[in-house]
């Protein structure tokens, strides 16, 4: 078994974990009312887009995700999250350095040792979610119900769903497609986003992601029967009708989409194996990118 099938496997329990932490009330994260940034790269970046959404949506303050790189320096904010696992993203160790030194900075991170800790005020580790595969499934995951567990959530059913979406069986027909697009709205497009990258990491899929309102506007041309139209959450009103005709192979689920993206990280192990690639090392990949 490779490192990400165990690290996919063992998220029920590491969101259990980070529920835990939440509860703790850890010092650094948001208050309700502050403006806030949120700054990541990759995997990180997409868990921050949705935790934007979903802070905005619970009416604590004016939320906005970054990738770390494209992060304006000059604009006023209460506070700045930065999320990494490894603690040593080049980009989002620069981003907090040109942050004003009176404005708070949290990490969330997977390793307390690194420069990102000693980069911000506060940190919050989430060790027991850090992961030997390049590929990040488990602390990402981990980041974003410890983040929705802040913002007053009850956890308790969502990973309930994670624990049926480990053990739940892939929809068939989706090894003989080629072409993947996931979909999302509000928040969960930031997990659209992330189950697309997974694709593409794992397995060298030709995998898209799209607000779902925004796929008809061209995106669509590309949908046929040899694609797979997966959409988080429920789908707006009548894009299933304009979808059919294509001939792609639509997933839907009612599972909510933290623990749909589950399914999906299985999907990009599957055909990894089944393409005979290593999940756990990504061709031109590494664990962190360190610029020098």
């Amino acid at each position: 078994m490779s490192h990400v099938e165990s690290e996919i496997a063992s998220q029920p329990a590491c969101w259990r974990k980070a529920a835990e932490i939440a509860a703790s009330k850890p010092a650094g994260l948001p208050a309700p009312g502050e403006r806030v940034a949120v700054i990541g790269c990759g995997t990180s970046l997409f868990m921050a887009q949705a935790y934007a959404r979903l802070r905005e949506d619970a009416g604590q303050g004016e939320t906005d995700a970054f990738a770390a790189s494209e992060f304006p320096a000059g604009r006023r904010y209460d506070r700045v999250v930065a999320l990494t696992r490894s603690g040593t993203t080049t980009e989002v160790v620069a981003a907090l350095s040109t942050v004003d030194p009176n404005i708070p900075a949290v990490a969330i991170t997977a390793d307390p040792n690194t420069p990102i800790v000693q980069a911000a005020h506060d940190a919050v580790v989430l060790d027991f979610a850090d992961e030997q595969s390049v590929v990040q499934t488990r602390f990402a995951t981990s980041a974003l119900v410890m983040l929705r567990a802040h913002l007053g959530e009850d956890t308790a059913p969502l990973i309930d769903q994670a624990t049926e979406a480990v053990g739940a069986a892939l929809p068939a027909g989706l090894a003989e497609r080629t072409q993947f697009t996931f979909l999302g709205s509000g928040w969960s497009v930031g997990i659209a986003n992330e189950a697309a990258l997974k694709l593409r990491e794992a397995s060298r899929s030709w995998a898209e992601s799209y607000p779902a309102m925004e796929f008809r506007h061209g995106p669509i041309s590309i949908a046929d029967e040899r694609s797979v139209i997966w959409i988080f959450g429920a789908a707006p009103a009548g894009l299933t009708d304009d979808l059919r005709p294509t001939g792609a192979l639509i997933v839907a689920s009612s599972l909510d989409p933290a623990a749909e993206l589950i399914r999906t990280q299985r999907l990009a192990v599957a055909l990894a194996t089944a393409r005979g690639l290593d999940p756990d090392i990504p061709r031109n990949l590494t664990r962190s990118v360190i610029l020098t």
